[in-house]
């Protein structure tokens, strides 16, 4: 690919789901258009969970940054975490822009995050990744506030 290019010349943060205590329900990052990079991933976090807690997540389409039309993109979910086993864990989420539903004109995606039944620690971004255009750093969002 590109050797002496830095990561954060082909990787862009696009939206997050800040670090946060999550009550039980569900968490979504805003919509982002897939016009501009080659492939998304998405990157799931969890700290500390609570008693009996679960995590879902999954990977959503919809046709304008509105989120009309809004549906779940299929084989985008991850297996639900468990208080169990899922204390500070990392779960990642692959997409590229063919695997939406472009035919009906879907060219958005974003990221769902639910909590069940106790507070959890959570976070999670969706990273665009080969951007068409270097570099990928232009389109980060204006949360990041340093590259060193």
């Amino acid at each position: 690919m590109f050797p002496n290019a830095k990561g954060s010349e082909l990787l862009s943060v696009l939206a997050t789901i800040d670090p946060a205590a999550q009550a039980a329900g569900t968490v979504t990052t805003g919509w982002i258009s897939v016009a501009n990079h080659h492939g998304f991933l998405s990157l799931v976090q969890t700290g500390v969970l609570g008693a009996s807690a679960t995590v879902d997540a999954k990977l959503q389409q919809a046709v304008d940054a509105t989120g009309t039309s809004a549906k779940d993109i299929s084989g985008k979910a991850i297996t639900q975490i468990v208080k169990a086993t899922g204390d500070n864990k990392q779960a990642l989420i692959n997409v590229k822009p063919e695997e939406l539903d472009t035919v009906n004109g879907f060219g958005f995606v974003r990221l769902s995050l639910t909590v069940g039944v106790a507070a959890s620690q959570t976070a999670g971004q969706i990273l665009g990744v080969n951007p068409r255009e270097l570099p990928a750093n232009a389109g980060n969002q204006a949360a990041v506030v340093q590259i060193v």
